[in-house]
Order: structure tokens, then sequence, then C-alpha cells
């Protein structure tokens, strides 16, 4: 399914939100009193296709059809933004800048994404999906996690437009729940009948791979109705990672397990890297410096120390740290820095209790070869003991290795003596990669500063 097999939202993306960015861009000029001109109608038309084009891609109506009300707003905001963006890059190159009150156009960059949020909650609120003729009516063949999963997400999220009628399932009762969200109508042979009397919009078939024949037979008896047909695949019983589904050369396929970094998030996640760790070694450059001289003076050495790391895909890089131990391990065998090691030198001890010794790694992280957050990145030696050991370890590397992460804000920070501690950081890297958001980061961000100074784990 797509956002535009609903009339309303495909209103909404491809007329309504274009003509209210154009209806508030006149209504900020009226209120300066801005003489409407050929200059502001062409503005008027760029804002049209322009936004139409970028919205289209930014697509907020994913989030705002399953109720995530949060995440809507931030799509929404989020593509108003790169419309200011491509316009003020068209504005500048043509000149076309000069002509147009500053005011008006503040008015209008401000006032833009809170009357699009505005009128699409109104229209939500005033919208009952159980009077409406947007809803669809559906029923679902198999009564399964499957089946029942997707039931229950219809029954959570009325922006789907989508009413469940009930199930059809050739099982007996004993082998069915006890207890089901909806009705059951019957077996599967009497289902073809059932969406001819009752007008049924939508069937979505909840079958095994193994009973292809049986769907087969199914589908050929729909061919007599008008519903839409939809195949719920039996994927949820493997450990799902960013699924999706998505085409290669027209051919329909199934992301079982993805990296949450494709298309625009690539490009949202790449772009915080370079701004956040440009403006820190910025402020920090002269902290850096010191650092530096403090390290070369307290012990024989090199100031950096390059690590062996396995980063993105599991290709080998090289990690910058301060040098903060008397020797250089980084062959096939490695032993994890512990409390009060002796390897670690005066100065060192202090940069790893302030974590000062990782302000290197934004280096790295301009390079391209680590993000500011993601899995923290192990040593060589031990990637090749833990991924025999622990399911999932090496899925870590289907995104950059970060400078901080969501293990090391829940407590498993430093040293990982026992597999449980590991099987436990490598869960939270699992589940950071699962949920990622760009909001999820700054949180991250924000707790790591937290744990830095209480120096938690640390040495």
């Amino acid at each position: 399914m797509t956002v535009n097999d609903i009339p309303l939202i495909s209103f909404f993306q491809r007329v309504l939100d274009p003509l209210i960015i154009m209806g508030t861009l006149y209504l900020a000029a009226l209120l300066f009193h801005e003489p409407f001109s050929g200059y502001l109608l062409v503005l008027m038309v760029l804002a049209f296709f322009v936004s139409s084009a970028v919205y289209q891609h930014v697509d907020p109506y994913r989030t705002w059809r399953s109720g995530r009300m949060w995440a809507y707003a931030r799509d929404t905001i989020f593509g108003w933004c790169v419309t200011l963006a491509v316009l003020m890059f068209l504005g500048s190159s043509s000149g076309l800048k000069y002509y147009y009150d500053e005011r008006v156009l503040l008015a209008w960059a401000v006032a833009t994404p809170l009357i699009l949020l505005g009128s699409h909650i109104a229209v939500r609120v005033a919208k009952r999906p159980g009077n409406s003729k947007e809803v669809r009516s559906v029923v679902v063949v198999g009564v399964n996690d499957v089946g029942l999963k997707f039931a229950g997400i219809c029954d959570r999220h009325p922006n789907l437009f989508m009413q469940v009628h009930g199930f059809f399932d050739d099982r007996d009762g004993e082998r069915r729940p006890a207890e089901l969200p909806h009705p059951m109508l019957g077996k599967t042979g009497e289902l073809a009948q059932y969406v001819r009397n009752n007008g049924i919009k939508m069937i979505f078939i909840s079958q095994p791979i193994s009973a292809q024949p049986r769907i087969r037979k199914l589908i050929d008896e729909l061919q007599d109705t008008t519903a839409s047909v939809y195949f719920l695949p039996d994927v949820y019983i493997f450990d799902l990672m960013q699924a999706r589904f998505d085409n290669v050369g027209g051919m329909p396929v199934i992301a079982i397990c993805e990296t949450p970094f494709m298309g625009l998030n690539s490009m949202i996640k790449r772009t915080s890297d370079i701004v956040l760790s440009g403006l820190i070694l910025l402020l920090l450059a002269p902290l850096m410096l010191v650092i530096a001289v403090a390290v070369k003076l307290s012990s024989p050495g090199p100031v950096i120390f390059r690590q062996r790391r396995y980063g993105l895909y599991g290709e080998e890089i090289i990690v910058y740290k301060f040098r903060s131990m008397k020797v250089m391990e980084n062959g096939d065998a490695v032993v994890q820095a512990r409390k009060d090691d002796d390897r670690v030198t005066p100065i060192g001890r202090f940069l790893r209790r302030t974590s000062l010794d990782e302000l290197p790694q934004f280096i790295n992280v301009l390079q391209g070869r680590m993000s500011i957050v993601g899995p923290r990145p192990h040593a060589v030696a031990h990637n090749e003991q833990y991924r025999k050991l622990i399911k999932g370890y090496m899925l870590r590397h289907k995104v950059k290795p970060g400078i901080t992460g969501w293990a090391q804000v829940n407590g498993l920070r430093g040293e990982t003596a026992t597999l449980d501690k590991m099987e436990a950081r490598i869960q939270y890297d699992l589940d950071y990669l699962r949920n990622w958001s760009l909001w999820l980061d700054l949180w991250i961000v924000l707790k790591t500063v937290k744990v830095v100074l209480t120096r938690e784990n640390a040495f």
C-alpha cells in the first residue's frame, strides 16, 4: 500500500499543502503591505512546485497514517526546511532575493509549518473514521500471529482508515486462539461470496509460504470480486531489523535485515555528523593541543595511537586516540583496560576517566570512517572472538561505529569482562539499529555528557 491509496491524503500531498504554502506567502505580503507583483507570483509558483517535489520525497504522511504525530511533525518541519533551502539557493543564484521584503520572507518561513501542522491536525480531529467514506472494509485470511498482529495495528491506528470485519480460517476451533479481536466469518471457501455480498474493499492473506497451492486457489476465486488482495508474508518469524519492502529492477523484494541509514536518513545522519564534529574540533582545538603536549612529555611514544577496528560492513579502518598506555597493543591478542591497570600512564588515566582520549575520533567522523553516535568499535581481536559466541554480533557493523552509543549511556561503558556483559552491550547496539532516529542520537549525546561527568566505568 502507498499513501496515495487514500484520496484525502493524496489531496493534501499533491494539492492542498502547496496551496497552503502559497496562501501563507500571500497573507504575509498583505500583513506587511507588500504590493502583489510579478516577483511575488514567481516565488509563489516556485514554492508550489518545489514543495510538491520535496514532500513527495520526505513524505511525512507515512507517519501521519500510523498515528506517530511527533514523527509526522518532525518530517513536516524538515521538509519545509529543505524547501526553504532550495528556494534560497534559487533566489541567491538568480538575484531574485533582492526583490522581496525580508520581513515577509521571515514571517512566511515561520508561519508556514505551523499552518501546515494546524490544518492537518484539524482535519484529523474533524474527520471521524467510523463515519467516513474513506474507511475501507477489511477481512483477514488466517488466524495466526501475523494476521492477529495486522488486525491489532488496524484497530490501534484509526488513521489507517481500515476497519477489520473479521477472520476466515480453515482450522478447527480448538486450533485457534480462544479469544479473537474480531469474529470468525467462515472458511476460506466462503470468502469470495462474503466479499461480494458485503462490498469488502481489502483482503489480507496471512498464510505460510508453504501453503502456496491453497493461496493460488484462493486468489483465483477472488478474481470475481473487486476487492484489493494483499499478502502478509510470515517474515515476522525472523529477528527483523529495519524491515521494509523495496524493488530491484521492478521486482518486489522484502528487506529482512537492513541498515537504518538509507536515502534521506543517510543524508541526515552524515550532515549532523559533519556539523557537530566540525564545531567540536573547532572549539576544542586548543584543549587538544595541550593534551598532545602532555602526552608527549609524560612518556615515550607517539601522541596518537592508531587502532585497527572494524567499521561499516565489517571493513577494517584506522581509529585515532590520544595514547594513554605505555604499550601499543593492536594485534591478534588485545587485553581490555581494567581498573588500576599498570599499563596506563598517569596522564592516560586522567584522559580515560574524562574520555578526552577519544577526542581525535572526531577527525575520524569528518573522514567518514565513524559517526558521533553508533556502536563503539571493538578491537579486531575481540570481534573475531565474540562473533563466534554472540548471535547477531556482526549486525552492529551495518552502521558506522560511533564515539558514543546507546550501550555506553546505559551503563555498559568500559570493560566487558564477562560474556553476559558483552551480550548486553550487543543487544543495546542492535536496539539502536532497530529504533534509530535523529532525536535518539541527540538524546544519546546529552546522556553521554552526564555519563562522562560522573566518570562511570572509565579506566
